[in-house]
């Protein structure tokens, strides 16, 4: 029977977050180093790289290394270094965007394609695969069908998003930020220009919404879609998150490690790709950490909703509304616990997110620092859980890997036998020492217990005994016996760990089309290079490398106009030409809005007169 594997996979905004997912059940994490990863804040120094990659390998998981920039011309040999580094220290993969790197003869290290390759069809990821990735980061804008038609035409392995903050733009093809701000999001520095709020106007100048955050997508959750992504091609699943605190970490990764395992219990064939389990004094759920509400995209085909149009901050979870009132008090309805020091926010008449603290909730009445805007009807968020946040500020995982212990005694020796769960087995011998025991039935019992302890080892014990007789051993030597088999079985897993080797051979495979214009994010000579061998003449370059250029700064699926409910165009499935053009105003700013309706999407340009 051919087992499948699947892959768990958390953000590392650094190492003690990784190891924090590692424990809380993440059968990989991905981290940058201290330059060229997609949030420019989020570096790391090789060393805490390398510890996090010595931690995720005592339970066989693994360490992608995100080198996902486009990379300058003057950075090359930079890169490089820092790509070799991450093979000598024990990376298992690097996740890359800018193809320069597969003309550097690198070490034998597997390589990612990036979500910012903008992996939207069979035809990109197919390329990829015969170039020689070993694994393609699909779009988030992908619906299942999509995916699964990927699949049918690939043989790579196909990672997907699942959980976090969502681009509105196609992954790698957002120019808006270096148009606006001169920090681009190809280069990690994004200054998120779609969070931010905008007047729409229509063609003649008429005003049609104020102040509203019309590009600011409400946060991914497919957590109930798992089994059917499995089933369309997606072996790995994968949370946003590395600019994102360490709640947020261990609170995701905990939930969607349960949702996983669900799903392979159902299959014999299906098993997780790391080893061990992991065991959380508390209860993960999404809605306790940051979100802009939820969404599932386009997973399931177009809907409206997908947007937070009133704010981009988080909300948190619903409460209820406001059925009781008095001058600083008020009664919600529902049974959800509140708590002193809890963190509410609400909408005002305006729709704009206020927020206060719970000074006192006394016989249901919750007494606010400020009463302000909180009315009869007002719908009441909590986007601080003090008592969460405080449980999730301490140790709230442990990750075990299970081993039999196998004790076996005769008058000459003991001989104490661990193998764990992938089958690596180590034991130890001594001269038998012990007495024979008065009381047989408390002298097994004391054994068996102090066999069993985990203490500080990565392992779960289940002992077995064998003996020609009882004998009873003290406590601080059994204590012993287990601690130097935990040793020797965790050095035994590290000596057996390999790490997945690959090399690139270079092949002249014709890329999907004969042109790259700034599309490409070309931005150095070796990534030309490539384009150039695998047959195209036409070869524009980065946007980065002449931001006064005209055109195209946003492609999204997303659109303004199915959002709002004023979608004129398309009528029971028949399209008829494309919606006139809207209007973006912010601080200044008039940004146009094109409607791509025969595909149901739109595009947005900077306009500077």
């Amino acid at each position: 029977m051919a087992i499948h594997k699947l892959e768990l996979l958390s953000p590392a905004k650094n190492a003690d977050y990784g190891i924090a997912a590692i424990n809380h059940g993440a059968d990989a994490v991905y981290i940058a180093a201290q330059k060229f990863g997609a949030r420019e804040v989020a570096g790391n120094s090789m060393a805490d790289v390398e510890r996090l990659a010595a931690y995720a390998h005592r339970y066989y998981a693994k360490v992608y290394l995100a080198l996902n920039t486009i990379i300058y011309e003057q950075e090359l040999e930079e890169a490089r270094n820092i790509a070799i580094q991450a093979h000598n220290i024990g990376c298992d993969a690097l996740i890359i965007q800018d193809m320069a790197l597969l003309e550097m003869g690198l070490p034998p290290i597997p390589l990612h394609a990036s979500t910012q390759t903008n992996n939207l069809d069979a035809e990109k990821v197919k390329f990829l695969e015969n170039v020689g990735f070993t694994r393609v980061i699909l779009g988030r804008e992908l619906s299942m069908q999509e995916i699964a038609a990927i699949h049918e035409q690939t043989n790579v392995e196909l990672e997907g998003f699942v959980h976090g903050a969502l681009c509105v733009s196609h992954s790698g093809q957002c120019y808006l930020s270096q148009a606006i701000a001169n920090r681009s999001a190809n280069r990690g520095a994004c200054a998120q220009p779609c969070r931010s709020a905008y007047d729409l106007h229509d063609a003649k100048g008429k005003l049609l919404l104020k102040n509203r955050h019309l590009l600011s997508l409400s946060d991914f959750n497919l957590s109930d879609k798992l089994e059917d992504l499995y089933k369309a091609g997606i072996s790995s699943f994968k949370m946003e998150g590395r600019l994102k605190d360490l709640t947020y970490v261990k609170n995701i990764t905990a939930y969607y490690r349960r949702q996983l395992d669900r799903l392979i219990a159902k299959y014999p064939d299906v098993r997780k790709s790391s080893s061990g389990d992991s065991y959380f004094n508390f209860d993960p759920k999404p809605g306790l950490s940051f979100n802009r509400g939820f969404t599932s995209y386009f997973i399931d085909g177009k809907q409206k909703k997908m947007a937070s149009l009133n704010t981009p901050k988080h909300k948190g979870e619903e409460l209820g509304k406001v059925v009781e009132i008095g001058n600083t008090w008020f009664k919600i309805a529902g049974n959800i616990e509140v708590n002193n020091g809890d963190g509410i926010c609400f909408f005002d008449r305006s729709e704009i997110l206020k927020g206060t603290k719970v000074n006192r909730v006394e016989k249901g009445r919750i007494y606010p620092l400020s009463m302000e805007d909180i009315g009869l009807g007002v719908e009441v968020f909590r986007n601080y859980n003090h008592a969460f946040e405080k449980r999730m500020s301490g140790i709230t995982a442990r990750r075990f890997i299970y081993a039999d212990l196998l004790f076996k005694a005769n008058e000459k020796e003991i001989t104490i036998t661990a193998t764990d769960e992938d089958g690596i087995s180590v034991d130890i011998k001594e001269p038998q020492l012990g007495e024979i025991a008065k009381n047989e039935e408390m002298a097994l019992q004391s054994l068996k217990e102090n066999l069993s302890k985990s203490g500080d080892s990565i392992f779960m014990f289940t002992p077995a005994i064998t003996s020609d007789k009882v004998y009873f051993y003290p406590h601080a030597v059994v204590n012993a016996w287990r601690r130097q088999l935990a040793e020797k079985l965790e050095q035994a897993r590290l000596v057996s760990h390999k790490i997945e080797k690959y090399a690139i051979e270079p092949n002249s495979i014709a890329y999907p089309s004969a042109s790259l214009s700034y599309f490409g994010n070309i931005a150095n000579s070796l990534a030309r290079k490539f384009y150039e061998r695998h047959g195209l003449k036409d070869i524009g370059d980065a946007f980065e490398l002449n931001p006064d250029t005209e055109g195209v700064l946003m492609t999204t699926h997303y659109c303004i106009r199915r959002e709002l409910g004023i979608c004129t165009i398309c009528t029971k499935g028949k399209v008829a030409g494309n919606a006139e053009s809207l209007y973006l105003y912010n601080n200044g700013k008039r940004l146009r809005v094109d409607f791509d309706c025969e595909r149901c999407g739109m595009t947005i340009c900077k306009i500077n007169r």
